[in-house]
């Protein structure tokens, strides 16, 4: 972008919230009978927009005191492999459409990273509407978001658990600790603060329901959100603690089969559902659902876990980001026993490749097997293996859309 004395770019205060709200509102053609199907008020939306402005990193761009683009940051944390990240997750990003390829979002993109970079946020998330546009600014694909539809007849039969299921309301204690109890052990999901936990309900219906299941000792194991619609259950998250949990809600589920059709949902696990199923031929669509993007390789190293078994592996990273130009750099690193140290001197094993592909690898999207195949990672093939054995491998489980 030049930079012309008629732009502006800051942070955005609530002062600014009739012009943040109009921005989102025509960008992504929100219009007055969605809100309404929504329950919601045109005025309730913008005084919802209050604690984003409020408690979340907003960037604009002014042209002569009117707001054309912006971006905002939200921060939160993120369970990567049993450590507990700071990110921030890049969402509300979007410009009029007379104010396109003027270098204006590459800028506020830009000033964003280096903010987060100086909070200490060495990850960035976020749900693309264009995945080449991001890749370009060094973000790869991290998550995969599987959606399902199970008939009537296919629920499982066989499912049976000792414990109860309950119905509970929105705000309920059990229900918000669960999900903090389930991101402490599975690595990529994020912890979600008041602000998430906001976002989380802004577009569901009033009679969306929550249901808690409880062992047989009184304690809370999972819980699944849903809506029934049409002869439809619509299923928008169910997470489990263990099996029990799992086989409880299916047959929770099942219970309704007088009043479904069928059993559509997402699931952001990685393994499908079909197999656990007796009636396996059901549809399952996988798509790319969440882009990430290490901030700083540094910071993001001297947290990251890999194999426990890993023994003294020692490997230089040579890394290529144009766009942030702290990580277009070598940086040597030892994977021993669970922990990484940062190395100064270059050992003899060495890989280059981009900072999108770093950020796929570390977080377990894909192995640098499968990586080395596609060309996205130079390197010997002992390196290579090297590498595979140092690290952990299981894909992030992502579901919050912010």
């Amino acid at each position: 972008m030049s930079q012309s004395s008629e732009y502006e770019i800051r942070y955005l205060t609530t002062d600014d919230l009739e012009q943040y709200n109009a921005l989102l509102r025509y960008a992504f053609q929100i219009t007055e009978q969605e809100l309404y199907q929504c329950g919601w008020q045109d005025e309730e939306i913008k005084q919802s927009k209050f604690p984003i402005l409020e408690r979340a990193d907003v960037i604009g761009c002014f042209d002569h005191n009117n707001l054309v683009s912006q971006i905002a940051v939200y921060p939160l944390k993120m369970n990567i492999y049993g450590a507990v990240y700071p990110i921030g997750f890049v969402t509300s990003v979007c410009t009029y459409p007379e104010y396109t390829g003027r270098g204006i979002m590459k800028q506020l993109m830009l000033k964003s990273l280096h903010h987060m970079r100086q909070r200490q946020q060495s990850l960035a998330l976020l749900f693309p509407y264009s995945i080449p546009l991001y890749r370009k600014m060094g973000w790869e694909i991290v998550s995969n978001k599987i959606t399902y539809t199970v008939k009537d007849r296919q629920l499982p039969a066989k499912a049976s658990a000792p414990g109860i299921v309950r119905r509970v309301d929105w705000e309920n204690e059990d229900f918000r600790n669960l999900h903090a109890k389930f991101a402490a052990l599975t690595h990529g999901c994020l912890f979600r603060n008041a602000l998430a936990w906001e976002e989380y309900w802004r577009w569901d219906a009033d009679d969306t329901m929550v249901a808690i299941y409880y062992d047989v000792n009184g304690k809370p194991c999972g819980y699944m959100v849903y809506l029934i619609k049409d002869d439809v259950m619509h299923i928008k998250e169910m997470i489990y603690l263990n099996r029990e949990a799992q086989e409880g809600l299916w047959e929770y589920i099942r219970a309704h089969d007088s009043m479904i059709d069928e059993v559509t949902g997402s699931s952001y696990f990685s393994d499908l559902i079909a197999f656990e199923l007796d009636d396996g031929d059901i549809c399952e669509t996988i798509r790319p659902y969440i882009m990430g993007r290490i901030v700083d390789v540094e910071q993001f190293f001297t947290k990251y876990h890999c194999s426990p078994s890993a023994n003294d592996i020692r490997i230089a990273f040579e890394i290529a980001d144009s766009f942030l130009p702290w990580n277009n750099r070598t940086i040597s690193v030892c994977f021993n026993n669970g922990e990484c140290t940062l190395l100064e001197s270059e050992p003899s094993h060495k890989v280059t490749l981009s900072i999108a592909t770093l950020t796929t690898l570390l977080l377990g999207y894909k192995t640098a097997a499968k990586l080395y195949k596609l060309g996205r990672i130079t390197a010997n093939e002992q390196t290579i293996l090297m590498l595979d054995d140092a690290l952990l491998h299981e894909m992030p489980y992502i579901s919050d859309y912010i």
